[in-house]
């Protein structure tokens, strides 16, 4: 509907200089999605055709601002999105070339995540389609997510996805664009807020090879020097036979023996442990092993009740927690060891960004779902759910999960 038509002209002459025209084919313009990203910290826009290429993006990290801090605050993240949210735009559009007046739509994230900063990037989108009349997309973040390996690789559905971030930890079967459902998530915290605050309660931030890492990375880094070994954490809610998360427990379990140490080094909170890439090392493992297992029974599940498809089924892991190389390692041990094909998007589009958010807003075009050409009534919402919850028929289901066999864990570096 939006896009523009194009036609190949053949031109012959005729006597006395006049020329008859030939129109021999239509061709159409791909159509093209603005995508705006501000759920938390970061400030992503980006532009792409429903062909999947990316015209231009732009992305303002509030991540030192944040460090410095020791957390997000939802108040500063706000202002910070208010005073790069015009430029991360124009930059975007200026990197595709293209004008407003270009766009067949404008998508943006109004759900889940805090809520000053969903406020700011639809504010802005609203008075953007208002000015330029072009449609309106509102995007759940999660769903975008879980999209994204679509636009690198040809994934058709239905396909099993574990969305792990900061803030959310899903395990769900996506059926169709806007048709999710969920088999387990998390009851508490998310695997990354909970590395987060282990980093921050090992004061890893002081640690000068940590101190511009987010707390997960630094995580990450000070694992590699550890011994997962020297410290044993119980996997969370092993007995029981679901696919929900729980990281909370495992959290105040960590912080207990960080406490146990800094007692026994005779140090204070904010000075370094001598055994800090263990707990780190073990702290990574424990959470890999929980996502590791949760998964294992969702596949089993979704066999059980063909929920995938009986060969070349597809696990996607996506989110940015889905960065951490030894959790797709594991999962992808995992993953191998009962014939299924696991897909991760690249770092760059695991973190939050603007081009998921478009390429999401090209994959409801397509679908003609959800696409709104008066939005003056929509609003942001802070907690929003992801399609369908059947965690109680998983539960139901009783599926025990075989042991993992140590050797998916060894020789991980």
């Amino acid at each position: 509907m939006f896009a523009r038509c194009f036609c190949s002209v053949h031109w012959r002459t005729l006597p006395f200089g006049r020329r008859r025209v030939y129109f021999h084919s239509t061709a159409k313009e791909p159509r093209l999605v603005l995508g705006i990203e501000t759920s938390c910290d970061d400030t992503g826009a980006a532009i792409l055709d429903e062909n999947g290429k990316i015209l231009g993006e732009a992305l303002h990290s509030q991540k030192d601002v944040h460090l410095k801090t020791g957390g997000i605050i939802p108040v500063v993240a706000q202002k910070l999105h208010a005073d790069h949210i015009d430029s991360v735009v124009n930059e975007a559009l200026s990197a595709s070339g293209l004008t407003p007046q270009a766009l067949s739509a404008v998508a943006t994230t109004v759900m889940p995540g805090l809520a000053l900063s969903l406020g700011v990037g639809l504010s802005y989108s609203l008075k953007m389609v208002k000015q330029y009349s072009k449609p309106f997309i509102p995007i759940h973040h999660m769903e975008a997510h879980a999209l994204t390996v679509r636009l690198l690789h040809q994934v058709e559905f239905p396909f099993l996805v574990l969305l792990v971030s900061g803030g959310h930890c899903i395990l769900a079967v996506a059926k169709n664009v806007a048709d999710f459902l969920v088999l387990g998530q998390s009851l508490d915290e998310a695997p990354g807020e909970s590395l987060d605050k282990v980093a921050r309660r090992l004061s890893l931030i002081n640690n000068p090879d940590c101190s511009a890492m987010s707390g997960g990375q630094a995580i990450e880094h000070m694992a590699q020097f550890g011994n997962k070994e020297l410290c044993n954490f119980r996997i969370p809610m092993s007995h029981h036979r679901d696919c929900n998360f729980s990281f909370s427990g495992l959290r105040n379990h960590i912080n207990y023996v960080i406490q146990q140490k800094e007692s026994e080094e005779g140090i204070q909170q904010g000075q370094i442990l001598s055994c800090a890439a263990d707990i780190a090392a073990a702290s990574q493992h424990t959470v890999a092993r929980q996502l590791a297992k949760r998964t294992q029974r969702a596949i089993l599940f979704c066999k059980e009740k063909g929920l995938l498809p009986a060969a070349n089924a597809t696990l996607v892991v996506s989110g940015g927690v889905a960065s951490n190389g030894y959790i797709r390692r594991i999962l992808k041990n995992v993953s191998y060891s009962m014939d299924v094909s696991l897909l991760c998007p690249p770092p760059k589009l695991c973190t939050d960004n603007g081009v998921m958010i478009a390429w999401n807003g090209i994959e409801r075009l397509r679908a003609g779902v959800g696409i709104l050409y008066n939005a003056e009534e929509v609003r942001y919402e802070p907690r929003a759910p992801l399609g369908t919850d059947i965690s109680d028929i998983v539960r139901k289901a009783d599926i025990k999960v075989p042991t993992l066999k140590e050797k998916l864990f060894l020789d991980i570096a």
